[in-house]
């Protein structure tokens, strides 16, 4: 099956924005590509069923490229369960679905790499970039508008070390504020996730985190947990006095507080998807062949550049799937990464993958097999 686009080096015009979502309803900005993409061609024969699990920030994605791909494959049933990113990369490696979506790249601490290639036997499991996008740090706190935070004061507050609104290192983040005695209710994800494994490295990046990057927060930085993206905002939003972390659509969603976050030069950014995309755009391939494990610099020091975003991947095997997963899974990640299927996140609040990024994705989609 071709789609438009689909190998093709398309310029795509426009910013990364995110929106990473989960189960709710998205709708928000985003960047548009350039050029009119032509609708997806269906292959009558493609019959079968595609079982994926894990992240929940691209949930909304998954739910709209199903009906899409669906639509013109209607032989063809995609199931994606929003399991959570650590969920979804276990049931990967175990081998109930033929791709596991995750918010960061299987992790070579944890041995997933070398369980994943076991799963795959005859080839690699490979890291894809799909959705791309940033993290707000949201907040209840009324009459405070515009929050300014530093990296190393959102640590202090993340490590319990902080714990009120008018401690001396937020008004020194924030001179011109009136800020309150509130107590600070820290949120974080209660169940495995790709969000707080990103949020925990731009924390040992940049603000003196003394725990190791992962999907699990640690128990010894307390706080109060809660399961899943909608979770959170819905803790947020009740809570007055609480901080947490989410995906922008949730944020955008649920009216949330947004702080401007302090980059690597101590510039305060304001999270815009224009913002959020000098992060992203220079983030660098770490992975081998069309392995597109991506390293992110959390301390960036580019102008108006907002450090905290994800890199939600599809995860699966090069070679190893099975001739009928193989087949199903490639015309499906084909066309998620097409022109259409790029196209076809703008009005969710997500955005189209940068044109450099997006044509090493479709190669490495061309190999699966």
């Amino acid at each position: 099956m071709k789609y438009a686009g689909r190998l093709a080096a398309a310029t795509l015009a426009g910013v990364l924005s995110l929106a990473a979502c989960g189960t709710d309803d998205n709708s928000g900005g985003a960047g548009a590509t350039a050029g009119a993409a032509a609708p997806a061609q269906g292959d009558d024969s493609l019959k079968g069923t595609i079982n994926a699990a894990g992240s929940s920030a691209q949930a909304n994605a998954i739910a709209e490229w199903k009906k899409n791909f669906q639509s013109s494959n209607p032989g063809v049933s995609v199931n994606y369960n929003p399991s959570g990113s650590g969920a979804g990369v276990q049931a990967f490696i175990q081998g109930t679905v033929a791709f596991a979506g995750s918010d960061s790249a299987l992790k070579e601490d944890k041995g997933e790499p070398a369980q994943a290639d076991a799963r795959c036997k005859t080839g690699k499991a490979i890291n894809l970039p799909m959705v791309t996008g940033p993290v707000a740090v949201v907040y209840n706190l009324p009459g405070v508008d515009g929050l300014q935070l530093s990296p190393k004061t959102i640590g202090g507050i993340f490590n319990s070390k902080i714990t009120k609104w008018d401690d001396p290192a937020i008004k020194a983040d924030n001179p011109d504020a009136k800020l309150p005695s509130t107590a600070i209710q820290a949120f974080h994800r209660s169940d495995e996730s790709g969000t707080s494994d990103n949020f925990t490295k731009f924390l040992k990046a940049t603000a003196e985190w003394p725990y190791e990057p992962a999907k699990a927060w640690p128990a010894e930085a307390q706080g109060q947990g809660a399961k899943g993206s909608d979770g959170i905002a819905s803790s947020i939003k009740s809570t007055e006095g609480a901080i947490s972390y989410v995906e922008l659509s949730f944020a955008e969603n649920s009216q949330l507080q947004k702080a401007k976050v302090a980059n690597g030069s101590g510039e305060f950014v304001e999270l815009t998807p224009e913002n959020a995309a000098k992060t992203v755009e220079a983030a660098q391939v770490e992975g081998t062949g069309n392995d597109l494990k991506l390293k992110i610099d959390y301390a960036t020091k580019a102008s108006g550049a907002y450090p905290i975003v994800l890199v939600t991947y599809e995860i699966t095997c090069e070679k190893g799937l099975s001739a009928d997963d193989a087949k199903l899974v490639k015309s499906f990640l084909g066309y998620t990464s097409s022109d259409e299927g790029q196209q076809a996140l703008t009005s969710l609040g997500y955005a189209p993958l940068p044109s450099s990024l997006l044509t090493k994705v479709r190669t490495a989609v061309e190999a699966i097999s």
